[in-house]
């Protein structure tokens, strides 16, 4: 993709007070990028480390106040190098196998994860954590984030830094002019969509819906509606369950709705869809929770008055709304950095509740909480305002997790590729999942 959603976002940068009960931990320029990080180092100097860290370019500004205040605090630099989130994963293997070692921190989509642990591109973080216990307060990390973002094979491999998770907003406006309410299910999701969009005119539609064939657009569309019928991605034992009822209903609400959406749900996706909401045009959008703060800037919405969030619609025998962890990303140290130390400080220090806090507080960020303790944060109440308490509800459930063993990036591009076909009518939801399913488990 080539703009993303917080391309929409601005905002300022502000710095909070200094980490004062953060470890230092000792990072010299000589250290050998063979070596393993040393959990017990003792903690020195990291005066005039330089620290090269690969990031998705929509988290750019949430890192640029991250690393500032990691200079402040330790006198090391921080260069951010953004690239696209579909280039995460494979620019971090490339960057170890090659022997190229540029970097010594990469942000991570979770969903990769397997596959980075897999190839030896990260450092195991394990005991690091547990020998900083008392400043990282693991316990404070939102249980329904911390294992799947950072474990895989019972150990450690990062530290989370975004949560990332969907609501459904709405606009009012349009709603009472159509007369309609509302949806609690995704039925009357469907319903509410058939109405604006046959009394629209070709001016108003009732919903843009996501379809863009990739995982992070098309596959979150698609989870939205496997969270609300009650299904999961894997069984308890770790097998694929696409074929289960609720997945099946799931991608039958999906493909019911696309005729009535915003045109077309296959070409839709974040520079599509954001105009289509904030310029009154569509009606319904299901996205991640910033979608607050672009709705409430008069800069670059008309509906900065008659937005409104809902948590996701239920569907089925379902009756608990939940959400899905969509998108959502960790960072971790290479196995290749020269400063294993101080990268591993870094990550430690971008994860802490006075840095989490400081930019979820700026606007423009587009970061999601992490931790339990940021929801009682004024700059978490200020941020997300009305959304708050969905926001909070949906992290503090247990919300729908994506796979991020060895080869699950493969596997829900191949997942979105049947449902593509399915929504344009080439094939029905459970013919779709049935070859996603059979693909799955060929592994």
């Amino acid at each position: 993709m080539t703009t993303s959603r917080r391309d929409f976002l601005r905002g300022g940068v502000a710095f909070g007070a200094a980490f004062a009960t953060l470890p230092l931990l000792s990072a010299c320029g000589s250290d050998d990028a063979g070596a393993a990080l040393d959990p017990s180092k003792s903690a020195t100097d990291l005066d005039g480390v330089k620290l090269k860290v690969l990031v998705n370019q929509p988290n750019l500004g949430a890192w640029r106040i991250a690393a500032r205040l990691f200079e402040q605090e330790t006198g090391a630099t921080v260069e951010l190098t953004p690239i696209p989130y579909d280039k995460l994963t494979s620019n971090a293997i490339r960057d170890v196998q090659s022997g190229a070692g540029e970097f010594d921190v990469f942000q991570y989509w979770y969903v990769g994860l397997g596959d980075l642990v897999d190839a030896g591109a990260l450092e195991n973080l394990t005991d690091f954590i547990d020998e900083r216990r008392a400043e990282i307060r693991p316990e404070d990390f939102l249980p329904s984030i911390y294992d799947p973002y950072t474990l895989i094979d019972d150990r450690r491999w990062g530290l989370p830094f975004d949560g990332d998770t969907f609501l459904l907003f709405y606009n009012q406006e349009l709603f009472d002019r159509f007369g309609v309410q509302p949806p609690q299910t995704w039925e009357q999701y469907a319903d509410v969509t058939r109405t604006i969009t046959g009394r629209g005119g070709g001016n108003v539609y009732g919903a843009a819906v996501m379809g863009q064939q990739v995982p992070i657009i098309l596959g979150c569309t698609f989870a939205d509606r496997l969270v609300g019928f009650g299904g999961r991605f894997l069984d308890d034992s770790g097998k694929p369950a696409l074929t289960s009822p609720e997945a099946v209903a799931a991608a039958e609400a999906l493909f019911a709705v696309s005729p009535d959406a915003l045109p077309t749900p296959l070409q839709t996706g974040f520079d599509q869809a954001i105009p289509a909401f904030l310029s009154g045009r569509a009606a319904m959008m299901e996205f991640w929770t910033d979608l607050s703060v672009m709705a409430s800037n008069p800069e670059q919405s008309r509906i900065v008055d008659s937005w409104r969030p809902i948590q996701l619609p239920v569907g089925g025998s379902n009756t608990t709304h939940g959400t899905s962890l969509n998108a959502g990303f960790g960072a971790a140290v290479s196995t290749l950095s020269k400063h294993k130390e101080a990268a591993a400080a870094l990550v430690q220090f971008q994860a802490s509740p006075r840095s989490q806090e400081t930019v979820i507080g700026n606007f423009g960020t587009g970061a999601d909480p992490i931790r339990r303790s940021t929801f009682a944060a004024p700059e978490f109440r200020r941020t997300f305002g009305q959304a708050a308490g969905d926001v909070q509800a949906g992290l503090s459930g247990q919300p729908l997790v994506w796979p991020n063993s060895v080869g699950a990036v493969d596997r829900l591009q191949t997942l979105v590729d049947e449902l593509a076909l399915g929504i344009q009518g080439k094939q029905s939801a459970r013919e779709a999942l049935q070859k996603a399913q059979d693909a799955w488990e060929r592994g």
